[in-house]
């Protein structure tokens, strides 16, 4: 008997979260064009795609918020706008207004009582690094402790699957991380996630699968890799005060003093470069980036 591997085997399931010729406009705004995706369990799903490709929109649609105009949402086999059904889910959307007054504990406690089997809270409180917040008022805490306090919320009642929408936005990089641990633990306890983020680093650290949305249409859905692996070129980089004209350069970033060159031939590049005689140190070749990815195919 040969093994199975878990994504794949779930892939043979019916799929959680299903949107099937999804189309959605705000007045003359085609904001989702026939969009098709189906998530299932177990899945961490990074969605990209710039501003107006229609990412918030699609996760109002999987969650409830708002109603397809065409086309058909399905989540846990329910229409997301049954109460029955919500309860599977735990959402962040991109902004949100949590109530001042009450303490943190307090509304960690309230949101946990609307679920049948949530977490603990001092699991929750834990998991997000939020222990020592528990008796402050949320409006005293800063807009990054928000933030925080807003994601654990998501996950306060065991949901079968969470959408998380800029989660991490306004958060400095220590936050950020300890927010990726909560999620990874989540994710690792078999929850099914489906992430937004503009900080294509984050869809890299966490996703296994990436969907790219561009002008309300799925452009690409495939692994990880494998979105990277779409464009088909390497990133050399370098640091040299004057680079001369090279053939075969796809693209060139700047960063300070580096230089850093997309080509779809790295080693003739290299060579290209040796013989020009430019004066060059701290030469590294690597695979491109999901950014590079990214722009590459939305520029198609």
């Amino acid at each position: 008997m040969t093994a199975t591997d878990p994504i794949e085997a779930a892939t043979m399931t019916a799929p959680l979260v299903r949107a099937s010729r999804v189309s959605r406009r705000y007045g003359a705004i085609l904001a989702l064009d026939e969009v098709s995706l189906d998530i299932h369990a177990g899945e961490l799903v990074g969605l990209l795609g710039p501003n107006g490709a229609g990412k918030s929109t699609l996760i109002n649609i999987f969650t409830g918020l708002r109603r397809p105009e065409a086309g058909s949402v399905e989540l846990g086999g329910g229409d997301p706008r049954d109460r029955a059904t919500r309860q599977i889910m735990g959402v962040t959307p991109q902004q949100t207004a949590l109530p001042e007054q009450w303490r943190v504990a307090e509304l960690v406690d309230f949101v946990a009582a609307h679920y049948p089997s949530p977490l603990d809270r001092s699991e929750v409180l834990a998991r997000f690094d939020l222990q020592d917040l528990r008796d402050r008022q949320i409006g005293g805490l800063s807009g990054g402790q928000q933030r925080r306090l807003a994601v654990a919320l998501a996950f306060t009642g065991r949901p079968q699957v969470v959408f998380l929408d800029e989660p991490t936005t306004g958060l400095d990089v220590e936050a950020r991380h300890a927010l990726w641990q909560g999620i990874r633990a989540y994710h690792a306890d078999g929850g099914t996630v489906l992430l937004t983020s503009h900080y294509l680093e984050e869809i890299e650290a966490l996703a296994r699968r990436v969907v790219v949305l561009h002008r309300g249409r799925v452009i690409a859905d495939a692994p990880l890799t494998d979105v990277r692996g779409l464009i088909g070129l390497k990133r050399v980089s370098l640091t040299c005060a004057t680079l001369p004209a090279l053939p075969g350069v796809a693209g060139i970033e700047h960063d300070g003093d580096r230089t850093h060159l997309l080509t779809a031939d790295a080693d003739e590049l290299v060579r290209d470069l040796t013989a020009s005689g430019a004066d060059f140190h701290d030469l590294e070749v690597s695979a491109a980036s999901l950014e590079d990815a990214f722009l590459a195919i939305t520029a198609r």
